[in-house]
């Protein structure tokens, strides 16, 4: 092997599962705190129109660094292949490889900065003051655009590294002092949106600085900066695509959702209000359900990398055996609680009433949904992402048609239950691909 050999393999066992996922559900918990304090600082103020600029500005930014999200998981599922073979050399050089995409994609991305404020603006138009407001935020926080897209590749490599304690670290560290800032640069020194921008961009490349130190080790070691290792033209192809795959993955599970929310517009304030909360709803099972996905793309990547289909077998049964008791403790909790929910997040009758109609399609996406978490989770760790990206294909076909077939008749319902169809659509078709997945890994 190159690197070091290929260690005594470790036991799969329930603790080694929690200790992946416990901290990766912790660190998802902050991301919505920071949101809240976000609005909360700018509504100090007194005007609605920097809130809502700061909420578009935020929201085009996070579309725009997410196009870089398969850097996450791409960089899990080829890191814990080769720790499992024992290459700690390529392990190193995919942190580096990583970071080289950061460096590049933030460049395009502020280089073209323009072009994509004109474009989101486009799709999302605003008043004219807002849209004004909005465009001062992104302006400071573009710079911080290698940065946000550095940190997938640095979350990634830590977690294959089943190091999700120094994930929760960055996360936390870098969300606290978000929210420290946003308090002294809008609050205290009286910035407005740009101190909110401000914060956030000191916040992220004081994460970055904090995601770097985390992986000193890796930099302690010279394969890292082996030019002909890292530039290695088979190994670059083969993430690029990994990579590609995933991003087409990805962009189709984003146009479900985009057109989600499109189309059940078209029913009016209301209901639109009501699948809103209801999606924060599905926010909180999906970062409930991450945790033990990522359980499943670190140990079914470590396995595959040491050519075991039995350890295949054992992490992706143990790990999707938590993540279906979770997700019924899930659906228990939303129906004894979504009520209770559903009044706090809003205080308009008519929406309560509306998403309480719609509150049994929640009880069921937990359980429905959970076979597509995990098995996404367990395709990445062993790079089939040609079997994700063909799935999800079919996934969309479905959903598009169910659309078509039942939003005529059941109105607002009927999209709900395409959503969910889509969902168990791609847990079925990943399953049906599941014993090729195994048998390769021999």
């Amino acid at each position: 092997m190159t690197g070091s050999a290929a260690s005594p393999p470790r036991p799969i066992t329930h603790r080694r599962i929690w200790a992946i996922a416990g901290p990766i559900v912790l660190s998802n918990a902050t991301v919505p705190i920071l949101g809240l304090v976000d609005t909360g600082v700018v509504g100090q103020i007194g005007d609605p129109v920097p809130i809502g600029a700061v909420g578009i500005g935020a929201i085009i930014l996070t579309a725009v660094y997410w196009v870089f999200g398969f850097l996450r998981m791409g960089t899990v599922g080829l890191t814990s292949q080769a720790l499992g073979a024992g290459d700690r050399a390529e392990a190193d050089a995919l942190l580096s490889r990583a970071l080289l995409v950061a460096v590049a994609g933030g460049a395009v991305v502020i280089a073209f900065q323009v072009f994509i404020f004109a474009a989101a603006f486009q799709v999302s138009p605003a008043s004219a003051e807002v849209e004004r407001l909005a465009r001062d935020y992104m302006q400071i926080r573009i710079w911080s655009a290698p940065v946000a897209i550095a940190l997938y590749g640095i979350t990634g490599w830590l977690i294959a590294a089943e190091r999700t304690r120094a994930v929760l670290v960055v996360q936390v560290w870098m969300n606290g002092l978000n929210i420290v800032l946003d308090l002294v640069f809008v609050l205290g020194l009286g910035w407005g949106v740009a101190g909110v921008a401000i914060a956030t961009l000191m916040a992220e490349w004081a994460g970055l600085a904090m995601g770097l130190w985390l992986c000193r080790d890796a930099f302690g070691r010279a394969y890292w900066r082996q030019r002909e290792r890292v530039l290695d033209r088979t190994r670059l192809l083969r993430m690029a695509y990994v990579n590609r795959d995933i991003l087409i993955r990805s962009l189709l599970l984003e146009s479900i959702f985009v057109s989600f929310l499109f189309l059940g517009a078209r029913f009016g304030d209301v209901p639109l209000a009501a699948n809103q909360v209801l999606l924060q709803f599905l926010h909180v099972i999906s970062f409930a359900l991450d945790g033990f996905a990522f359980s499943a793309e670190t140990l079914v990547g470590n396995a595959y990398g040491r050519k075991s289909p039995d350890r295949v077998r054992r992490a992706s049964l143990m790990a999707s055996s938590w993540g279906l008791l979770v997700a019924i403790g899930l659906s228990l909790t939303m129906w004894v609680l979504g009520p209770m929910g559903i009044d706090i997040l809003t205080t308009s009758e008519e929406v309560r009433e509306a998403a309480k109609a719609l509150l049994p399609w929640i009880v069921m996406a937990p359980v429905l949904s959970v076979a597509a978490y995990m098995l996404d989770g367990i395709f990445v760790g062993a790079t089939r992402t040609a079997d994700m990206r063909n799935m999800m294909v079919v996934s969309a076909v479905i959903y598009a048609v169910a659309v078509w077939a039942l939003v005529p008749v059941l109105g607002n319902h009927g999209l709900w239950l395409a959503l969910l169809i889509s969902l168990f659509t791609r847990g079925v078709t990943l399953g049906i691909r599941y014993p090729a997945l195994e048998r390769a890994a021999a």
